[in-house]
């Protein structure tokens, strides 16, 4: 089905009072600090300490009864005795006296606050969190750091962090205290707009502090690290945001939501796994998603660099490394194989270039080995470096050295690598083995001169592949709706569908007319109750017929001995249904035979907070044995579709192996199409769908079995 998109909501829409409340909190122009000390080591003065070396010195009011003066200035003993009405306030009380204090922020005007403490206690976090929706007020925390605004000029922290903290174009939005401040120490080539310790996000969740990151001029990445999905609807319209302004998006997941519900009571739900949030908005928007540390922050510094790969039409592009030892190429060559980054093929004319700079003996390719005599190092490495740049299928380039410091003081291989970044223009780094050998000054320097320094050779290989694969990912979602626009629905067909999902228990053959009405081909069903309608079911359909049981609440057919397959004749019907009826019920499915093929299992599951997911796979009985599947938000393209199929294990069946015919792949891709038209229009309405098997042939797929979990209707208190 084709439609014009809708928008759903207004493009020029004027700030929410929630926006203006995160800027109040993130622009403060007066800080109120509740718990502020003028003892040593405690954390009351380290917060003080820390909002005093905010360059855009804020009005600040220190708060605590035991003091009338701090540092020469008024403590005020609370905040209703406040000369003026703080922008922010900073609570670094105990748990037991948070509920008072917000209180008191909320009854005093304050727009926004941050809570360190973990506020724990029996209900306390839920009353918290009514507080500040009651009142307006933004909310960092509770159980966070805190953040810095290095654009504006403002810390708000009660731990101490790097001063000044370095400017650069990296907003940082972490669900983790400790990752907070183990980036923000970690002397890497990159610097902040932003960075906020959103902890537990009681109230203003990471969607709303990337929004207004991205409302920064100097914001260029935005690096992630969370546990969970909150505000998802605003999430998606943040990562769609920063997909068309191709800002990279880096992200570190660490877990997932919990909420099985009733999605394990389908394939598909289990196949999903807890991982399929994140896969689908990855996949959506074009998020780098990245396994560790390490990884993140050899990414992050990359694009940070500003240095970008382009798109080209010219065949066989990747990577160039050069190197100074033979064995460190080859494992070199051996980790990008293991993590699917290509290297460059090369031309004739830089295969000759190089040939006149190498020593007699080393072989003239890519990746590329120079060391000989250790003559003219800086010359030869840095004409290496640079003909392979220059080299049209290349895309980023890397200096693969240890860069350990050198004891007799030669500077030859940072020289060359600065060198080499002077004569062009295209995405330069140096690609370190181990980073803890790493020249501390040398690495400064480059990263200084804008030349990442990469601190290991499997993250920095990563974060190559994440380089090059920014502009293809761009592009694709270039081409996908915007997040805040959604595809016309087809009122009828949903109607039916509505109705058809309000019963706790939906028809085996109605679901199946359900699924071909959104263009999933499915074989001819009837239901029968007893041997008579058996027979004439049969008769009417054409033998060979499949015979299943139709008995109320068996999610799993086959699981139970319920699916009977090629029955040839009548009396072979007979004795089929007459030992389903005895051990099952009566009622059954006689359904039209579908011939063997390749089997997929396509599914939709509802995220909590992302809405609909749509789940490819390998179907039969190796769903369970694989686990190989791929996941996405709809609406699924053809071009999606394509890409879910090829990312599977299976996809090699699919191509006809062993002397079979191939797969007419494009009836897939139309079937999963349909299951992505069936989740947008229904997805209110089910909790998981699972088609299992879709028999995939040279002439089609069909799916031949489906199973339906409608969602139950909300609580009524839950409503109002």
């Amino acid at each position: 089905m084709t439609a014009e998109p809708v928008p759903l909501t207004a493009p020029c829409a004027a700030p929410s009072a929630g926006s203006t409340a995160l800027r109040a909190m993130l622009e403060a122009r007066s800080v109120a600090l509740v718990g502020a000390s003028a003892r040593e080591g405690t954390f009351g003065r380290r917060m003080l300490t820390e909002v005093g070396k905010s360059p855009s010195r804020p009005r600040i009011y220190p708060v605590n009864p035991r003091y009338p003066h701090v540092d020469g200035e008024p403590c005020y003993p609370s905040l209703a005795d406040l000369p003026a009405t703080p922008d922010l306030v900073l609570l670094a009380v105990p748990d037991r006296t948070l509920e008072q204090q917000l209180t008191l922020a909320a009854a005093v005007g304050g727009r926004a606050a941050v809570i360190f403490g973990s506020a724990h206690g029996a209900g306390l976090r839920s009353r918290l969190a009514e507080i500040a929706h009651g009142a307006g007020m933004a909310l960092c925390g509770a159980g966070c750091m805190g953040f810095v605004n290095v654009s504006h000029g403002l810390r708000a922290l009660g731990y101490t962090e790097p001063d000044p903290l370095p400017a650069g174009p990296v907003a940082l939005v972490t669900h983790s205290g400790s990752v907070f401040s183990a980036l923000l120490r970690a002397r890497r080539g990159f610097g902040f707009t932003v960075a906020v310790s959103s902890g537990q996000e009681l109230v203003t969740a990471a969607p709303s502090f990337l929004d207004y990151a991205l409302d920064l001029p100097d914001t260029g990445v935005l690096a992630l690290v969370l546990e969970t999905v909150r505000d998802g609807d605003r999430l998606r319209r943040v990562l769609s945001r920063a997909a068309h302004r191709d800002v990279p998006v880096v992200l570190l997941a660490a877990g997932s939501s919990a909420d099985g519900r009733a999605m394990v009571a389908a394939h598909s739900g289990a196949l999903a796994g807890s991982d399929a949030s994140w896969e689908a908005l990855a996949r959506a928007y074009g998020v780098h998603r990245v396994s560790d540390l390490a990884e993140l922050a050899d990414t992050v510094e990359l694009f940070a660099a500003g240095r970008r790969a382009r798109l080209v039409s010219v065949p066989g592009t990747g990577v160039a490394t050069v190197h100074d030892s033979g064995l460190e190429r080859a494992h070199v060559a051996d980790v990008a194989e293991s993590v699917g980054i290509p290297f460059a093929q090369i031309g004739p004319a830089t295969t000759q270039r190089l040939a006149a700079l190498l020593e007699p003996g080393l072989n003239p390719g890519n990746p590329l080995d120079v060391w000989g005599t250790g003559a003219g190092t800086r010359e030869l490495f840095g004409g290496a470096l640079l003909a392979l740049a220059e080299d049209p299928a290349v895309e980023a380039v890397a200096l693969a050295v240890d860069l350990v410091p050198e004891l007799d003081g030669d500077e030859s291989y940072p020289l060359a690598a600065l060198d080499t970044a002077g004569g062009t223009d295209k995405p330069l780094a140096v690609l370190c083995g181990l980073g803890s050998a790493v020249d501390a000054e040398w690495a400064g320097r480059l990263r200084a001169r804008g030349v990442p320094v990469l601190e290991g050779t499997r993250s920095g290989l990563l974060a190559l592949r994440h380089l090059l694969d920014q502009p293809r990912q761009a592009a694709a979602v270039a081409a996908r709706p915007a997040a805040d626009v959604r595809p016309r629905v087809d009122e009828d067909r949903r109607a039916r569908g509505r109705s058809l999902l309000a019963g706790a228990e939906p028809d085996g053959a109605a679901l199946l007319g359900l699924l071909a009405e959104y263009g999933i081909p499915v074989p001819r069903a009837v239901v029968a109750a007893d041997l008579a309608a058996v027979l004439a079911a049969a008769a009417e359909i054409g033998y060979p017929v499949v015979l299943k049981t139709d008995a109320p609440g068996t999610a799993h057919k086959s699981d139970v001995g319920g699916v009977l397959t090629a029955i040839s004749d009548a009396g072979q019907l007979a004795a089929g249904y007459a030992d389903l009826a005895r051990r099952l019920g009566p009622r059954v499915l006689v359904c039209e035979h579908v011939p063997a093929g390749v089997e997929l299992a396509l599914g939709v599951v509802t995220d909590p907070q992302l809405g609909p997911l749509i789940v490819v796979g390998a179907g039969g009985v190796l769903v369970e044995l694989l686990a190989d599947r791929a996941v996405a938000l709809p609406p699924v393209s053809a071009e999606t579709a394509a890409a879910l199929v090829e990312g599977l294990r299976v996809r090699a069946l699919l191509a006809g192996a062993r002397g079979a015919p191939p797969v007419d792949r494009p009836a897939v891709y139309r079937a999963i199409r349909g299951v992505s038209e069936l989740a947008l229009e229904l997805g209110d309405r089910i909790e998981a769908l699972d088609i299992n098997p879709l028999i995939c042939g040279p002439s089609g797929a069909v799916a031949v079995d489906a199973l339906a979990i409608p969602r139950l209707p909300a609580p009524v208190s839950a409503l109002t």
